[in-house]
């Protein structure tokens, strides 16, 4: 997949994830919440009173494995940084928290045409506990 063609996937990933989340009584709070060198978060959402951290992963298919299994040790660490960062700027201290993963999965649309999504599978609580 060229570059174009990852982002688009990425970010039709990240679209199809918001509107997963919304059909599931999710408010999205926040896209791509960024905290300097330490990346971003994709989705910030929040279901009956906890915030959840969500990093989605597209693929094409699982070739490569599960597109969870591309979340490793030095991303999560990431991730958990840019949530602190989330939770002391943001006011949500005494917040129920929780590290999510979304699969995306993906085929290529026709000429010109986004993705097509064939799956998507949500990982409650991807990252164990006692994370923040």
């Amino acid at each position: 997949m060229t570059k174009p063609n990852m982002r688009a996937a990425g970010r039709a990933g990240e679209d199809a994830a918001c509107a997963f989340l919304i059909e599931n009584g999710y408010g999205v709070l926040y896209r791509n919440f960024r905290f300097g060198r330490y990346g971003e978060i994709d989705i910030i959402a929040q279901k009956a009173g906890v915030i959840c951290f969500i990093e989605v992963k597209s693929r094409a298919g699982d070739n490569y494995g599960a597109p969870s299994e591309a979340v490793g040790h030095s991303k999560r660490k990431n991730i958990i940084t840019v949530a602190k960062h989330f939770v002391r700027t943001s006011g949500a201290e005494n917040q129920t928290l929780r590290f999510d993963v979304i699969e995306i999965y993906l085929r290529a649309g026709a000429a010109g045409k986004s993705p097509v999504i064939n799956k998507i599978r949500h990982i409650e609580n991807a990252f164990g506990d006692g994370y923040v």
